[in-house]
């Protein structure tokens, strides 16, 4: 069985930011070079970039400093107890983030699913901070209709209660064993060698009050909260608008949406929406799936550097 070797590994770094303790993994030293900022997607951690940094080029790589963080809730970050997160502290944290690696340096800022809506959000609140943007497969939410309003706070205040009653608790694995077969599961490319070593960074053991050691994902239950606020189409579209950085969308040659939402959203509805982008360009990267920075690290490394350069 082949083990994953990390070929540059990442050092650890943790900075207060907004009352949260942040884990940030970092590459490179922080100077003089351009920030490229690595941000996860929901149930994932920052380690999920983890291939992805290890294919990059070595010219590429030497001019970086990668900074990745792992976005509250998930990961080693840790901060107060809640509830439930609201979409828009994310853009908080990483203003924040900027703030402490950044200053007032424009960075390249990639983005990952969850992460990808949430550096399209803030590439357009923030135009003058981000250069350049690349979203991995962060397509957003299906459109909503004022009149859901009611049924989803009434669902929001159902959940909060359910999470208390512990009946929102996160899967836990039996063993070690149980972690790298659900990461196979559902990213079905994904070799053995890494899925048993991004187990180790996506999930942890402990032991609980019967002395028994359960695996358990390092995410917070309070992130499957639904959001109390619906997806508004005309405020995306208008944060779409008011970004300044070229764009490059990247899809998986999967198409994710209709396996989600078996044609509430599609493909074609996410590209009208794109329109509203003033400098954005689409590519679709072979065989892969949603994770595509684990099925094919090799070509998004060289997709991001020939749209990232020059530097």
């Amino acid at each position: 069985m082949s083990t994953y070797t990390v070929l540059r590994p990442a050092r650890s770094d943790f900075v207060p930011l907004r009352l949260y303790r942040y884990h940030v993994l970092l590459w490179g030293q922080i100077g003089p070079r351009r920030p490229l900022v690595l941000v996860h997607g929901w149930m994932d951690v920052a380690a999920s970039y983890q291939f992805m940094v290890d294919a990059l080029s070595h010219d590429f790589f030497k001019d970086r400093l990668i900074i990745a963080p792992d976005w509250r809730g998930f990961g080693q970050s840790s901060g107060p107890a809640c509830d439930h997160y609201a979409f828009a502290d994310y853009l908080g944290d990483l203003d924040a983030l900027l703030d402490h690696y950044a200053g007032a340096t424009a960075v390249d800022l990639v983005g990952h699913s969850m992460g990808g809506n949430v550096a399209m959000m803030y590439a357009g609140a923030r135009p003058q901070r981000v250069r350049r943007l690349v979203n991995l497969e962060g397509f957003g939410m299906p459109a909503t209709r004022p009149e859901q309003a009611p049924g989803r706070f009434a669902r929001w205040m159902d959940e909060i209660k359910a999470l208390q009653r512990g009946e929102q608790d996160l899967k836990t694995y039996d063993d070690a064993a149980g972690v790298p077969a659900r990461l196979m599961k559902t990213t079905r490319r994904l070799p053995q060698g890494k899925a048993d070593w991004l187990s180790r960074q996506w999930a942890e053991p402990r032991t609980g009050a019967d002395g028994a050691t359960r695996w358990h994902i390092r995410g917070d239950a309070a992130h499957r909260i639904t959001s109390a606020q619906l997806f508004r189409v005309d405020e995306m579209l208008a944060l779409y608008a008011a970004i300044t950085a070229p764009t490059l969308m990247v899809e998986a040659s999967d198409d994710s949406l209709s396996q989600w939402w078996q044609r509430r959203f599609t493909l074609d509805e996410f590209h009208q929406r794109l329109q509203s982008v003033p400098d954005c360009r689409c590519h679709t990267l072979p065989d892969c799936g949603h994770m595509l920075h684990h099925d094919q690290p090799e070509l998004l490394a060289r997709q991001i550097e020939a749209f990232l350069a020059p530097a």
